[in-house]
């Protein structure tokens, strides 16, 4: 199995709706292409709804936003072009997001549950949700929404148990990690991505030879990941806001994007969904144009639609390494944005807002309990 359950749900899902689908052994058909397209593009809608929900109460900003992510040629590009399926599990990241911030958490962990299941790339989006629901809830009820995220995960493999599925599924993206993608970078413009061209031009370097002692670059970025998200976590742990936690996820996808060997280019998509509601501070808008325009750039070069914008878009040589640079910096910033996220002011106007709901710990401390 290539793929955790939500997708296989969603491929069934197609078949019920285009029999075709379920016997088609040739993607080239254009009913088959386009029922395959389908729910990438859904999912993109809901993005552009997702965004502006969370713009509600400033309306220009929620059309903006909306159109921002609706008709990014990030998403147009790899949903509506390439057909891939990025936007499904951005899509369940951002609903929990709103879950939470509504005064939802459990909901929530439910749909967090979903995302994982749908890609996973959504474990990035783990650390931040934790660091949140410590802060916000007390560790007895984060631990309460961590159970159901973890039974969220178990009833969505139910169906798949007798045939090994789990197991299965770890086989496979083992393999996929260790054995047919187990190179520096996959044309991501990371820090890897600089190394590779540097060392072997057009070629892939293997990520799995010792390079600092005992530790190889897959474990190196391990670590360095490890270590980052921790930072991460602390700093949504003392800005537990809707600012603190948008900032936060958009961290958290940049900086596995930068430090984990064996990345696609299109793996740092989130980070345009979840800066989005943030985009009425002129400092995140100047961020989240800038990260379109190289994420664009980097999708381009690394799948070109044609010769011609490949030959003008070169996806190694100085190009990619100044493309490297550029998320990297911009990588930076984002956790720069994030560390300042508890004295900045709400990006609704408003003061620094306190948690949405009294953690246990404060509960049991207080008068009269």
């Amino acid at each position: 199995m290539a793929f955790p359950p939500v997708m296989v749900y969603v491929f069934w899902l197609l078949g019920v709706v285009e029999p075709a689908f379920r016997i088609a052994t040739d993607a080239a058909d254009p009913t088959i292409r386009i029922a395959l397209k389908v729910p990438a593009l859904l999912a993109d809608a809901g993005l552009a709804a997702g965004v502006a929900y969370l713009l509600r109460d400033r309306p220009r900003w929620a059309i903006a936003g909306a159109l921002g992510v609706l008709l990014s040629p990030v998403f147009v590009y790899t949903g509506a072009w390439w057909g891939q399926f990025e936007s499904i599990y951005i899509l369940a990241g951002l609903v929990a997001t709103i879950l939470v911030l509504g005064g939802r958490p459990y909901l929530g962990a439910v749909v967090l549950g979903i995302a994982l299941m749908a890609k996973p790339q959504a474990i990035a989006f783990i650390p931040p949700f934790a660091a949140w629901a410590v802060a916000q809830l007390g560790w007895r009820r984060a631990l309460a929404a961590a159970t159901i995220f973890a039974g969220t995960v178990v009833v969505l493999w139910l169906p798949f148990l007798a045939d090994d599925g789990p197991a299965a599924y770890l086989r496979t993206l083992t393999r996929h990690q260790t054995e047919i993608f187990a190179i520096l970078s996959l044309r991501a413009w990371n820090p890897w991505w600089a190394l590779q061209t540097a060392a072997a031009g057009d070629s892939f370097l293997s990520d799995g030879g010792a390079i600092l002692g005992p530790l190889s670059p897959r474990l190196f970025g391990y670590l360095v990941a490890a270590v980052l998200e921790l930072f991460v976590m602390a700093a949504v742990y003392r800005a537990p806001t809707k600012r603190g936690l948008l900032l936060g996820l958009s961290a958290s996808v940049l900086v596995l994007f930068c430090c984990l060997t064996s990345v696609h280019e299109r793996y740092a998509e989130a980070v345009l969904v979840f800066l989005a509601p943030l985009l009425p501070d002129r400092r995140v808008l100047a961020t989240w144009l800038a990260l379109t325009a190289v994420m664009t750039l980097n999708l381009l070069a690394a799948v070109p639609p044609t010769p011609e914008v490949g030959a003008a878009i070169p996806i190694g040589g100085v190009f990619g390494s100044l493309g490297s640079a550029a998320m990297t910096g911009l990588t930076a910033v984002v956790v720069w944005l994030l560390v300042n996220a508890r004295t900045d002011p709400e990006v609704d106007g408003g003061q620094y807002v306190r948690p949405i709901a009294t953690p246990i710990s404060q509960e049991a401390s207080s008068p009269g309990s």
